[in-house]
């Protein structure tokens, strides 16, 4: 079925006057927050209005990368609304304040400001540090609040993370001092575990509390990673378990292990947008970057000798691009249809030359990434 896309609003900017219509333009926002009652609203009734938010910004002609930083700033709001809450539920019921300074962060493509529909929770805390003997005290009061935020935001509709990536664990809430050390023992061979926990607390962004605790845990990162040549190795060798979407002949392909819902799916996330993020972020991090979001990596590495050339940047940028539109735009079929929004595109809704342009970009990222593995 092919659908009428609704007129931009851009093309109502002037009027047969040749004036300024600012009514015609903001009209679509208007509509938009008038669905949302006010900022009273529950926090499950702002993340189910953020579908509506999307189609907005589709109307006003955003590529997929803008509008992935507006669910990303909007996921960060509802984050803050959560642990606000349970703050102020916390006190309510005599916990009284937060007893050291802390930091709550988002991992993953929410720190990457990189989120598109349907995500789930990855997030960590980093408390202050405090002597050891107030450790139950501190850090259970950090513990329930952990446990109240993540709670609350499941309900809302974020769900819980399958993997316990969560500040409600122990494992992703600790000291500032344990995570230095805690990053010291990850590093310190080249065991798999290991380096898939540390990638995953590699793309952090703060999102409440203090946020010199973060920069203080992107000090430790940039001073521990690099210098740990074994951990690198094994980085880099685990890019080979992110296949990119192409057989062994260059043609699009998925993954059988990924149990594709039918013969003309592929996983454009897992197997196309994952493998250049990982790689962008193992060059960052073999060059003490620190920068976090995606495209901001790429644009950096092109500015340090023999890594990156701008050509090849810009490339990489418009194939990660690409990739996040057709993501978005499959991802708004399947809401609309009552689906899951996951990383399954259907190739049967591409035209010949965009399954072209899509193998081109999926060869671009094997290229990438052989590059970041050699470096």
């Amino acid at each position: 079925m092919r659908v009428v896309h609704q007129a931009s609003p851009w093309r109502s900017l002037f009027n047969e006057h040749g004036r300024f219509n600012t009514v015609a333009l903001d009209a679509p926002l208007q509509h938009l927050f008038s669905k949302l009652s006010s900022p009273q609203s529950s926090i499950a009734d702002a993340y189910a209005w953020q579908p509506s938010l999307v189609e907005t910004l589709i109307h006003y002609d955003l590529p997929a990368w803008r509008i992935s930083q507006v669910i990303s700033d909007h996921n960060a709001w509802l984050y803050r609304r959560a642990i606000a809450q349970s703050l102020d539920e916390l006190q309510a019921q005599g916990w009284g304040t937060p007893p050291v300074n802390y930091c709550v962060l988002m991992l993953g493509s929410a720190a990457r400001y990189e989120s598109l529909l349907g995500p789930d929770q990855d997030n960590a805390l980093i408390i202050d540090d405090y002597p050891d003997h107030r450790h139950v005290e501190i850090d259970g009061y950090f513990q329930a609040l952990g446990e109240r935020f993540t709670q609350r935001l499941d309900e809302a509709g974020i769900p819980l993370c399958r993997g316990h990536v969560m500040a409600r664990w122990p494992m992703w809430r600790k000291r500032i001092s344990e995570w230095h050390a805690q990053l010291e023992i990850w590093s310190a061979d080249r065991r798999v575990k290991r380096v898939q926990q540390t990638n995953i607390l590699l793309d952090f962004a703060p999102v409440a509390g203090n946020s010199a605790l973060a920069e203080q845990l992107g000090v430790s990162i940039a001073s521990i990673l690099p210098k740990a040549s074994l951990f690198m190795d094994e980085m880099a060798a685990l890019l080979d378990q992110l296949p990119v979407a192409l057989d062994r002949f260059g043609r699009i392909a998925s993954s059988p292990h990924l149990d594709a819902p039918h013969d003309h799916a592929v996983n454009l996330k897992h197997q196309g947008l994952m493998p250049l993020i990982s790689a962008a972020r193992l060059l960052c991090v073999r060059h003490g970057l620190r920068e976090i979001a995606t495209r901001e990596r790429l644009i950096r590495l092109s500015h340090v000798e023999n890594v990156l050339p701008r050509t090849q940047s810009d490339l990489l940028l418009a194939v990660f691009e690409r990739l996040q539109q057709r993501l978005l735009d499959q991802q708004r079929i399947n809401k609309s249809a009552g689906q899951a929004a996951d990383g399954w595109v259907d190739l049967r809704r591409l035209r010949e030359d965009e399954r072209l342009l899509l193998k081109f970009d999926l060869q671009q990222i094997r290229a990438f990434i052989q590059r970041a593995k050699s470096a």
